[in-house]
């Protein structure tokens, strides 16, 4: 058995703005199922409490200089099942606030504060709850200090053993960066504000110090491993990442199968299987009328779920869509993001109000029912370190459109890979002529039904279950505890 404390600014059921959320959540729950003892530190938003009134304080005050002042703050623990214990941050004035991280599109001016105070809370459980971690694993921007306070109290008298640590990178394009002076925040030494540590182009970088001090790094799969290795998607911390590279490791993420599933989904009306897909296509009409187009099984319907974001390849797609709308297909789309992405798809949903239906916002119900209705879902992203709808998708028997880059290449197969166990379509050029040409691929197979009745079966059989990603998370925690005692008998 170990002992795991994970860290995160977000984890689902509790509070989520994306895939983080899913991956902690889940992480944690395999992990305390699998006989380990898991905790999890992650603020207290607000709206939690009332959901959870379950929530119990405890005997853990926090009081911490930042910067010149102190800031204080509690605990709530929450026994979610046998050896899980949610650990929530309880300071109010930072985190009881409508959103999480912005304040319509634009970031809260004090996020560094806010979560340099998270990650000294996460490193302060770490070092004194009464089951003692022995590995703290952090996740992405918002928590990467915590790492370095563990390495700094591993420097003072009386430390001699803390726990040993892993950071997971779910997207390297978010670093939070700050101006130097937000550095104040932490009360370190500044000769950890150097190139080779926290500083970064005369700023502060939290994700790089998270990647400087963690002992051991994971990031969402195997290919975005090796992608941030390069130029091209280092976001100008490839030459850190290469030297780390023998403690990098790519683990796909997993799905929450118990949640995301066609056999007795709560969210979706008709349930159906791989043996008997009649429900998929009473799900579909269901869809096409809710979303207000015209309800004709015959017409194939394509589906987007996710931000507005340049990274989606949203624009991609905007383009492709204006190519193919001139042929027999439907379009939904449910997402939010920069608001001109917004304006276009809904400017495109009024010119095409038969073929095109858009919802701005996120409805997690609603998303389960466009992967149930859908036979496409398109995920042209110009870089994708995991992605998550591809998996729920392959699950739903809603074929995956992608571009062959992150973990978009390493889950979906496509027929020139491998014909027989083809469950969805590639392309590679980051261009709507691309995605145009591999949406018309798309209708080709609608008009083969015994060709994509293979690729909805092959699809539905595919098994990325975190029972897997969490074996593959003990093995590199493992490693980074053997490493880093290694590393310190030879010193």
């Amino acid at each position: 058995m170990m002992k795991i404390l994970l860290g995160s600014s977000e984890v689902h059921p509790y509070s989520k703005t994306g895939g983080l959320a899913d991956m902690v959540g889940a992480l944690a729950r395999t992990l305390a199922r699998a006989g380990h003892r898991v905790g999890v530190v992650t603020p207290l938003y607000q709206g939690i409490p009332g959901r959870f009134p379950e929530l119990k304080p405890l005997d853990l005050p926090l009081d911490f200089p930042l910067g010149a002042r102190r800031v204080r703050g509690g605990v709530l623990g929450l026994e979610v099942e046998r050896g899980l214990t949610i650990y929530f941050i309880d300071q109010p004035g930072f985190y009881q606030r409508p959103d999480l991280y912005q304040s319509h599109g634009t970031d809260y001016p004090d996020n560094a504060e806010r979560f340099i105070f998270l990650s000294k809370a996460i490193a302060h459980l770490a070092l004194h709850l009464s089951w003692k971690p022995e590995l703290l694993h952090v996740n992405d921007w918002q928590t990467g200090f915590a790492p370095l306070f563990i390495h700094h109290q591993k420097r003072l008298p009386g430390w001699g053993n803390v726990p040993h640590s892993c950071l997971t990178i779910h997207n390297l394009a978010y670093q939070g960066l700050f101006p130097a002076g937000q550095y104040a925040a932490a009360n370190l030494p500044w000769e950890y504000f150097t190139p080779d540590g926290v500083e970064f182009y005369g700023q502060m970088n939290c994700l790089k110090t998270g990647i400087r001090y963690a002992g051991v790094l994971a990031t969402v799969s195997p290919r975005y491993a090796r992608e941030i290795t390069t130029p091209e998607f280092g976001c100008g911390l490839d030459g850190l990442l290469r030297h780390r590279r023998r403690s990098l490791f790519g683990i796909l993420n997993g799905v929450d199968y118990d949640e995301w599933n066609t056999s007795n989904g709560p969210y979706i009306k008709h349930h159906y299987s791989s043996g008997n897909l009649r429900g998929k296509a009473a799900n579909k009409l269901e869809l096409q009328r809710e979303m207000g187009l015209p309800e004709d099984d015959a017409i194939p319907l394509f589906g987007s779920i996710g931000r507005l974001v340049e990274q989606k390849g949203v624009d991609v797609m905007l383009g492709a869509l204006e190519e193919m709308l001139g042929t027999r297909l439907q379009f939904v789309l449910l997402g939010t993001g920069t608001p001109v992405f917004q304006r276009a798809y809904q400017q495109l949903a009024r010119r095409f109000p038969s073929k095109v239906s858009v919802q701005i916002g996120f409805d997690e119900a609603l998303s389960h029912r466009v992967e149930a209705g859908c036979d496409f879902v398109l995920m042209p992203s110009r870089f994708e370190p995991c992605g998550l709808n591809q998996l729920y998708s392959l699950r739903f028997g809603a074929i995956p459109i992608v571009r062959a880059t992150g973990g978009l290449d390493d889950t979906v197969i496509d027929v020139r890979e491998n014909p027989d166990k083809a469950n969805g379509i590639k392309f590679a050029e980051y261009s709507a002529p691309a995605l145009a040409k591999a949406i018309r691929k798309a209708l080709v197979l609608y008009q083969a039904p015994q060709l994509l009745h293979q690729f909805r079966q092959n699809a539905m059989a595919a098994d990325f279950s975190w029972k897997h990603t969490a074996t593959e998370y003990l093995k590199i925690y493992r490693h980074g505890m053997e490493g880093e005692k290694s590393l310190t008998e030879s010193c």
